[in-house]
C-alpha cells in the first residue's frame, strides 16, 4: 500500500543504550507529539434504573519529580454507573456480551463498549461473549469480522467463545412460529410509506397511528404467509413479519415492529438456506436469552427499546436478561459514522481505513498508540448514562500521559541542523548520562556520546535573535540537555539558492577550573554524532495534521466533506 504521508527528508535520534532500549525508544521520542494523533432519551417507566450517584470529585497532589500516579485501571467498576449496575442484580454469575455488525471497522466510540463489556465482566470474575450481529448478509465481509476479533484482542481481551447470531436462526424462526401461534405477530405486505402512515408519519408526529390492516388477520394464516415468506413467494420489501405490540404506547419501539424480512442475498455462513432474516430487535434480545447473559450493557440509543426487548423475551416465555444503557463516547472534531467513514475511504480522500488521521482503531494502532492508552482514556472519563462529547485534544493529552507513565524517552530531532563547536578537538567523545524519564527514576539511564559536531532541530535557532526567543541565536548561549556546559552561536552557514542553514558554529563555554559559568535560560535537545557509536539514527517520520478543520464537521456547508483540511498531510 502507499505510504499514508509524506516522509520528513531527515529525522535523527539519539543511540540508545541496548537494543531493548532502541524498541522502546521508538515508541515514546523525546518530543513525543502523537500524530494528529441531548439529553438521552428517558428509559422506559416499565424498568427504571437506579439512579445513579454522583463520585466525588478527588483532588490530585502534585509530587515534584515523583512518578505520576495512574489513574485505577478499575475504578470506573468500583463507583458509579457501572457499581449501581452490578448492585441492581448481584447475585449469580456475570456474563456479558459485545455483538458488534460484521459492516465495517471499529472506532474510538466502540472501544468503550469493549472496556465496558469485557472489563465488567473481568472485574466481576465472570465470563463475556464477542457475539457477531450477523443478520444482514448485505453489509456484512469477512475482512469486518477478521479485523473485530483482531481489535479486541488488541486491546487485551480474550472472548469466552465467539458467536455468530446466525448460530441461532433455526431457534429464531421455531420462535418467530411460536410468536405468531400465540397470536403475537403477524404478516404484513403494506409498502413502507404505508407502514409509516401508521405509525404516525415522520417522526411519528405528521398524523394518527392506526393499525396495519392485516394485523387482525388469523394467526393460521399469517403462519401460512410467514412460511411463504421462506419459502420464497415475496420479494424484498413485499412482505414483513411485524409483532404485534402497542400502537397507542408513546414508545415507537411498540409501534409493531419488523421481526422479519425477505433479503435476496446468501449469507457468508449459511449460504442459501434462507430467504428471510431477523431483524436486530428480534434477534438481539433472544441471542442475550441464549446465551444466558446477565447484564445486557448497551448505549442510550437502545434505552427505548429496552421495552420491546422485555416485551418480546415475556411473548415467547425465554429468559429475561438485565438491559441496562450507558452513554456512548463521540470525538468531536472527526467523524465515526461507519457510512461516512465509507465515503472518506470509499471518496479517496483518506488512503484506507487505517489511515492515521482516522479514528478507526486499526488507525490508532497504525498511528503507535498503545491499546493500553486508549483503555486509561475510556476510564478517566468514567461510565455514565450522559452522552460524552470528547474534543481530540483531550484524547491525546491521555495518551501523553499513559506515555509519560510507560514508555522511556529518547531525544529526536524532525529538522536537524548540525552545530559545529569549533574550541572542541575533532576527536572529542563525553559520555552523557541521560535519564528515560525526567520524572520516575526506576526507568534507568542510558549513555549518549557529545562530540564536536553536535545536531539540534531547526526550530531551535534563528538568524536574528528577538527578546521572546530564548533559544540558540548569534551571540547567545544554549544548554544542551544533560551536557555539563552551555554553548555560544558564533555564527552560520547558509544554502545560497535556497536560503537554509545548513552549519551552525559555535563555541562550548567551559569556565576555566574553579570558575563559575552562567546557568543558561534554556536546555534544547540535541544528538552527537558519532559514527563509531551509531550516533546518530536516521528514522522515518509522518507528521499528520487533523483530518478536518472544525470541531464539528457534519455542520459544514454542503456536508463534512467540504470541511476536509487540504493541509492535513506534511
Amino acid at each position: 500500500m502507499e505510504d499514508s504521508s509524506k516522509t520528513d527528508p531527515i529525522a535523527l535520534a539519539e543511540r540508545p543504550k541496548t537494543s531493548e532500549d532502541l524498541r522502546n525508544a521508538q515508541q515514546s521520542p523525546e518530543k513525543s507529539t502523537p500524530a494528529k494523533t441531548s439529553k438521552p432519551p428517558k428509559p422506559p417507566k416499565a424498568s427504571k434504573p437506579a439512579k445513579q450517584p454522583k463520585p466525588l470529585p478527588v483532588k490530585k497532589e502534585k509530587v515534584h519529580n515523583a512518578p505520576a500516579v495512574p489513574v485505577d485501571p478499575q475504578s470506573m467498576f468500583k463507583e458509579g454507573f457501572l457499581k449501581s449496575v452490578f448492585n441492581e442484580k448481584p447475585s449469580g454469575k456475570v456474563v456479558t456480551r459485545f455483538p458488534p455488525e460484521p459492516n465495517g471497522y471499529l472506532h474510538i466510540g466502540h472501544s468503550k463498549a469493549i472496556a465496558i463489556n469485557f472489563g465488567f465482566a473481568r472485574y466481576h470474575d465472570g465470563v463475556c461473549y464477542l457475539r457477531f450481529d450477523d443478520t444482514n448478509p448485505e453489509a456484512e465481509e469477512e475482512k469486518y469480522f477478521t479485523a473485530i476479533e483482531n481489535m479486541v484482542q488488541w486491546l487485551g481481551f480474550t472472548p469466552y467463545k465467539i458467536t455468530y447470531s446466525s448460530d441461532n436462526f433455526d431457534r429464531l424462526y421455531e420462535l418467530a412460529e411460536a410468536l405468531i401461534q400465540r397470536d403475537g405477530a403477524y404478516v404484513c405486505t403494506c409498502t413502507d410509506t404505508e407502514i409509516k402512515d401508521q405509525r404516525g408519519g415522520e417522526r411519528g408526529t405528521a398524523g394518527p397511528r392506526y393499525a396495519c390492516p392485516h394485523r387482525n388477520r388469523p394467526a393460521s394464516e399469517s403462519l401460512t404467509e410467514f412460511r411463504a415468506m421462506r419459502d420464497g413467494k415475496y420479494k424484498p420489501k413485499e412482505a414483513f413479519l411485524r409483532m404485534k405490540q402497542d400502537i397507542t404506547d408513546g414508545n415507537p419501539q411498540m409501534w409493531d415492529l419488523a421481526a422479519y424480512r425477505v433479503l435476496d442475498k446468501e449469507h457468508h455462513r449459511t449460504g442459501d438456506k434462507w430467504r428471510i432474516y431477523p431483524t436486530y430487535d428480534f434477534t438481539h434480545c433472544l441471542c442475550d436469552s441464549f446465551e444466558g447473559i446477565s447484564h445486557s450493557l448497551c448505549t442510550t440509543e437502545f434505552t427505548l427499546s429496552r421495552v420491546s426487548y422485555e416485551w418480546l423475551c415475556d411473548a415467547v416465555s425465554v429468559y429475561k436478561p438485565m438491559q441496562r444503557e450507558y452513554g456512548r463516547l463521540n470525538l468531536t472534531g472527526t467523524i465515526l459514522s461507519k457510512r461516512k467513514l465509507l465515503q472518506l475511504v470509499t471518496g479517496k480522500h483518506v488512503r484506507s481505513w487505517d489511515d492515521p488521521r482516522l479514528y478507526t482503531l486499526i488507525a490508532l494502532r497504525r498511528r503507535g498508540i498503545p491499546p493500553g492508552a486508549i483503555l486509561a482514556f475510556v476510564n478517566e472519563l468514567g461510565v455514565s448514562s450522559a452522552l460524552t462529547n470528547i474534543q481530540i485534544v483531550r484524547f491525546e493529552q491521555s495518551v501523553r500521559r499513559y506515555l509519560e507513565q510507560t514508555v522511556p524517552r529518547l531525544m529526536l530531532l524532525l529538522d536537524p541542523v548540525p552545530v559545529i563547536i569549533d574550541n572542541l578537538p575533532s576527536d572529542h567523545i563525553e559520555d552523557i548520562d541521560l535519564p528515560f524519564s525526567p520524572k520516575d527514576p526506576t526507568f534507568g539511564t542510558h549513555t549518549v556520546p557529545f562530540t564536536k559536531t553536535v545536531f539540534i532541530d531547526r526550530s531551535d535557532f534563528r538568524e536574528v535573535d528577538s527578546k521572546d526567543f530564548f533559544r540558540l541565536a548569534p551571540g547567545k548561549s544554549v544548554g544542551l540537555l544533560k551536557v555539563p556546559f552551555p554553548i555560544t552561536a558564533t555564527s552560520f552557514e547558509k544554502d545560497e539558492a535556497s536560503g537554509a542553514v545548513t552549519a551552525i558554529h559555535a563555541t562550548y563555554e567551559k569556565p576555566a577550573e574553579g570558575a563559575a559559568f552562567k546557568k543558561p535560560k534554556t536546555y534544547i535537545q540535541w544528538v552527537g554524532s558519532s559514527p563509531e557509536r551509531n550516533s546518530p539514527i536516521k528514522a522515518e517520520v509522518r507528521i499528520f495534521n487533523p483530518l478536518f478543520k472544525s470541531e464539528n464537521p457534519d455542520s459544514a456547508e454542503g456536508g463534512f466533506l467540504n470541511d476536509i483540511n487540504p493541509n492535513s498531510e506534511e
